[in-house]
């Protein structure tokens, strides 16, 4: 999509963030194919990081770049069984409305929506959290994939734009600020599976205290397969987008 020199309203900003929240989802809680979903939050989320100073960039993304921020969508949503209002959030953040630092960082909100619900014995509450786990450990693979081709491409994208004389300079900050955007995602989606790990832990342990069962070593297992399946991702070769060592951002960025 090319964008103009026109930047959005902010009261344009306010009212496209608030229709955000009556948007119906689809599978893994991502949005329908809609027109906010389509133009209108992308357009939206765009101007709002660059309002924030976040580095944007206007090129048009890959495949592989569409993937990955599709895939990203389950580890960025709470974890937290009925968390509505943290899931609207987390909607704004990845479309770049809201920024990351506006989720919750509360680890004891997973284990508040697993007690809240209704089940048959504290069993089904074991099995619950053994199952989301399990569910994380199965997506990782697939988005670490999908982000080392991603990465790979964007070593290609820098060499063209420094090496090639038909390049013009212009396109050179564009290209590296959607450098910044796809290690931020990888970044980001690092942080909350950890913070996922953090939050199965802190209800497995009160759990057990609460209502112990042998079925709390089913969910210990999932989670420690979790974090095991996890490392490799959060401990890929970047391209260093976020200084020397590939630093790890504040906040997401892309």
């Amino acid at each position: 999509m090319t964008r103009g020199p026109v930047k959005l309203p902010l009261a344009l900003l306010a009212a496209v963030s608030v229709s955000a929240c009556t948007a119906t989802t689809g599978d893994l809680g991502r949005p329908r194919p809609t027109i906010w979903s389509q133009l209108v939050a992308p357009e939206a989320g765009y101007w709002s990081a660059t309002f924030r100073g976040e580095d944007t960039s206007y090129f048009r993304l890959t495949d592989d770049e569409e993937r990955m921020r599709d895939r990203a969508w389950r580890f960025v949503m709470p974890s937290s069984p009925n968390s509505v209002f943290q899931g609207e959030v987390s909607n704004l953040a990845h479309t770049r409305i809201l920024p990351v630092a506006a989720q919750s960082t509360d680890v004891s909100d997973y284990f508040r929506g697993l007690t809240a619900r209704s089940f048959a014995s504290q069993a089904s509450r074991y099995n619950r959290l053994a199952e989301d786990a399990n569910a994380d450990r199965l997506l990782i693979g697939p988005f670490r994939a999908n982000a080392a081709r991603v990465v790979n491409m964007d070593r290609v994208r820098m060499r063209t734009a420094e090496a090639s004389p038909d390049v013009p300079a212009d396109k050179q900050e564009p290209a590296q600020a959607r450098i910044v955007e796809n290690e931020g995602l990888v970044f980001w989606v690092c942080e909350r599976v950890d913070f996922r790990i953090r939050s199965y832990r802190h209800a497995l342990a009160n759990l057990v205290v609460e209502m112990p069962s042998r079925e709390a070593v089913k969910a210990e297992r999932a989670i420690m397969a979790l974090e095991m399946e996890a490392r490799p991702l959060c401990q890929m070769q970047l391209n260093g987008a976020f200084g020397e060592g590939g630093k790890r951002p504040v906040v997401y960025k892309g």
